[in-house]
């Protein structure tokens, strides 16, 4: 018995002691895990994916890139420092004059001429952005206004692809207007000065030129009207007069954005919906007052070439530019159909908050 309370005795002892000392220990492990800051990562989709090969997959995987979080705090940097753009002219030349504008084109070089023609429409107030999505650079050395330009390359990827990566607001900023263009587009009839003078006259936010094509419009409130300088609404019937595509609507292939409605417009982009198709019926959402502030217009008009371009490039036989055409269709209307799920569902979340 007396061996048992001698033994118990000497647990409780142990016990006691165990305790002490994991309570300082404790303290010290809490303090270093303070210290530690824990690296998140944020999934983005990589910007040098090829579009198209992308959603050839039946996984429909997405190549991912994780990156920590920049640990630098703006609320931590002196008033004043922050800039919030960055000049496309070079900075090391006083005397170059400052683009109060931007052109954007997606372009490859076989619409090397055609592109030539639409750049001369516009004057040293515009800056020019190439989207070269045939990776063929050097070979637009031989026009002058190519070594003032902007290039970036991307292989087979998009205009909209390109614009959500190389055209972010802050880096746009110092533009009041900027012009992202398809390539296919005849411009015998168009000032980009004169279009400029009509936009701000009525204060349109997002416009678009009028087209004549030979081919059917897909919407008629894009069409060329005659003795008209700025038209803003459908002249057919319409369910929805004030709405997409009756009124407060342009198309996707030559857009113009106002500095202020670009900042909306880019955050409708999404990152892997790279074709664009669907996004220019929300464009109404980005402005106060969508059948005011968003207009077609007439005195200043474009051609549409109807040029199946990106879709065919670097194919030889005529079978497979079909087959290539027919793909790049139906990835589009896939992504319009994804476009409308994610905004009906955002709209969802909102009128429950």
């Amino acid at each position: 018995m007396k061996a048992m309370m001698e033994y118990n005795v000497l647990a409780d002892r142990r016990v006691l002691l165990t305790t002490f000392l994991c309570i300082p220990f404790g303290f010290l492990l809490g303090s270093i895990l303070r210290e530690i800051q824990e690296v998140q990562t944020y999934t983005f989709y990589s910007p040098f994916e090829d579009s198209y090969s992308r959603h050839d997959d039946d996984s429909r995987n997405m190549s991912k890139i994780y990156i920590a979080p920049n640990p630098c705090k703006e609320a931590a940097l002196s008033h004043g420092m922050p800039s919030n753009f960055s000049p496309q002219v070079d900075i090391r030349n006083e005397t170059a004059k400052r683009p109060k504008y931007l052109l954007a084109l997606a372009v490859g070089i076989q619409q090397k001429d055609i592109v030539n023609k639409i750049v001369s429409k516009f004057n040293e107030d515009f800056a020019i952005m190439l989207f070269h999505y045939d990776g063929k650079t050097s070979e637009w050395d031989q026009f002058e206004w190519s070594q003032r330009a902007i290039h970036t390359t991307g292989l087979k990827q998009t205009k909209w692809w390109f614009a959500k990566r190389f055209l972010h607001p802050d880096v746009v900023a110092e533009f009041e207007y900027i012009f992202i263009w398809d390539e296919d587009l005849g411009v015998d009839n168009f000032t980009s000065e004169e279009y400029i003078k009509i936009v701000k006259k009525h204060g349109l936010e997002i416009s678009q030129p009028s087209i004549t094509s030979s081919s059917e419009p897909i919407y008629k409130i894009t069409m060329k009207r005659n003795k008209v300088e700025v038209h803003k609404e459908a002249d057919e019937s319409c369910e929805n007069p004030l709405y997409p595509p009756c009124a407060g609507f342009v198309e996707i292939m030559a857009p113009v954005f106002s500095k202020e409605s670009w900042g909306c417009v880019w955050k409708v982009i999404q990152n892997d919906l790279v074709h664009g198709w669907g996004i220019d019926f929300a464009f109404w959402r980005c402005v106060k007052i969508p059948h005011e502030n968003i207009g077609v217009v007439d005195a200043q008009w474009v051609e549409h070439l109807v040029l199946p371009t990106l879709g065919t490039q670097g194919e030889s036989i005529q079978k497979n530019k079909n087959q290539q055409r027919s793909t790049t269709r139906a990835r589009s209307y896939e992504e319009w159909k994804e476009f409308e799920r994610r905004m009906k569902e955002a709209e969802k979340q909102q009128s429950q908050k």
